[in-house]
């Protein structure tokens, strides 16, 4: 059975840049599809929709689609018109070769108003006497059916024998009603005998296959091909009504034959291999099936483990999912999967992801659970003033040296400036290391109170 998920839906649209918001049209014909899903959830502003070629047996979840005016179901398995109501534009409704039996149930389009085409070629109904003028008298706003123009003055006369024809088209339907509960009943039987049947015995044991010589088993092949062109030619010869059920039965037999066919021509398809993300341990693996960019690292402040993942610039965030758990977090994208296994526990209630606007990338911001507290200098602020308060008071600082070495210094060293040897001025390299005194002045009174200077 084919699905219409939303990856068949993009590969359809590529007209449209693989954007299903936007998309007015899209064809799947010959998808073997079953079902009628999911358009009118992501392709809301559909216009034109092509289904014929399929195996669809319903008409269903179409009634959201507002702007739809062309909907083709032609060669499927509907034996019933339905659920077109809310189809509002509807302008064309194609239904040639179906299974169409219950004729009054054409009544359902009497709302859709701006239905000009109808098309039931090929349907069980067509053969109802009065098929026609029925169809006519029900869909006034209807102005060609099956290809044909239906005129005015035929129109006029439908509806004037309108009773009359609803009568015998009710009797009409009844009969063919009563005619599929007895196909459906032969078909259940004919299945229950098919399943019922065992392959014979063929006179080989277990123990006897090894034996067989390589010639043998060539014979052998030779007689399995022979017996399925029989099979096959069997199944094409015998006499089956046109219903639903052989229609499915057909499909499925081709299906298979096609299937011999390619494993016969390119050999049996190779195990496809499957991504363990768990090991026999049960120890969480690192995966990137998806094969992304991806880097992992601590926040500025060192309270997040942050996962950045170089995710396509212009894929639907739809087509992505993040689960974040206490040890690792797995991000899947398109189906394929990146996990990576985190060195520090998080927690996942609290994480985040978040898209990119310009680069695409995916960011997940996971908390951590016991966050590391960032080092902090802690300074002896007493220390610091003492040690500046004693910069202050030793601004100038003498070198201790040898007694005997005094004649070969002249400098006095100090951190902040560079004094004078002799106290009358700047050094000059030239003056001597032994200063002298400088003489009283003439108004200096010695006052014994005064403590010295030094």
């Amino acid at each position: 059975m084919v699905q219409i998920t939303e990856d068949l839906l993009r590969r359809r649209a590529e007209h449209n840049n693989m954007e299903l918001s936007t998309l007015e049209e899209i064809s799947l014909h010959q998808q073997d599809i079953e079902k009628i899903e999911l358009l009118d959830k992501v392709c809301r502003n559909l216009k034109i929709v092509y289904l014929q070629s399929n195996l669809i047996p319903k008409i269903e979840n179409v009634k959201r689609l507002k702007q739809l005016e062309y909907l083709n179901l032609a060669l499927n398995n509907i034996e019933r018109i339905e659920n077109l109501e809310g189809c509002e534009s509807l302008k064309k409704l194609d239904l040639t070769i179906n299974f169409v039996g219950e004729l009054t149930s054409i009544d359902c389009l009497k709302q859709n108003y701006n239905l000009e085409e109808l098309f039931l070629t090929g349907n069980p109904c067509v053969d109802f006497d009065g098929y026609r003028e029925y169809v006519t008298a029900t869909l006034s706003q209807l102005k060609r059916l099956d290809g044909n123009e239906i005129e005015k003055s035929a129109r006029i006369k439908a509806v004037q024998d309108y009773p009359m024809i609803r009568a015998s088209i009710l009797k009409q339907q009844e009969d063919y009603r009563q005619k599929r509960e007895r196909e459906k009943r032969e078909e259940i039987e004919k299945q229950t005998k098919k399943s019922n049947k065992k392959p014979g015995f063929d006179g080989r044991w277990y123990t006897d296959i090894d034996a067989h010589s390589k010639e043998q088993d060539v014979e052998e092949e030779d007689k399995t091909d022979d017996k399925n062109d029989q099979e096959n030619s069997k199944f094409w010869e015998e006499k089956v009504a046109f219903t639903p059920e052989s229609r499915q039965e057909v499909h499925e037999h081709v299906k298979k034959q096609r299937e011999k066919e390619d494993i016969k021509r390119n050999g049996p398809e190779p195990k496809k291999r499957v991504v363990r993300l768990v090991g026999d341990d049960g120890r969480i693996l690192n995966v990137n099936e998806a094969k992304l960019d991806f880097t992992l690292g601590d926040s500025e402040d060192g309270s997040c483990v942050v996962l950045d993942v170089g995710c396509y610039k212009y894929l639907d965030t739809s087509l992505l999912d993040a689960d974040v758990q206490p040890n690792y977090v797995k991000v899947t994208v398109k189906g394929k999967v990146l996990q990576v296994v985190l060195s520090e526990e998080v927690k996942p209630d609290s994480s985040t992801a978040k898209r990119s606007q310009t680069t695409g990338h995916l960011v997940i911001e996971m908390p951590k659970l016991y966050p590391r507290k960032p080092l902090k200098l802690s300074l002896n602020l007493d220390k610091n003033k003492e040690n500046i308060e004693k910069k202050k008071r030793n601004e100038i600082e003498h070198l201790e040296v040898d007694p005997t070495a005094a004649k070969k210094i002249d400098l006095l060293v100090t951190k902040t400036k560079t004094m004078s040897t002799n106290g009358l001025g700047p050094y000059n390299g030239k003056q001597h290391a032994q200063a002298t005194e400088r003489p009283n002045s003439h108004d200096f009174v010695d006052d014994p109170d005064v403590p010295p200077l030094i």
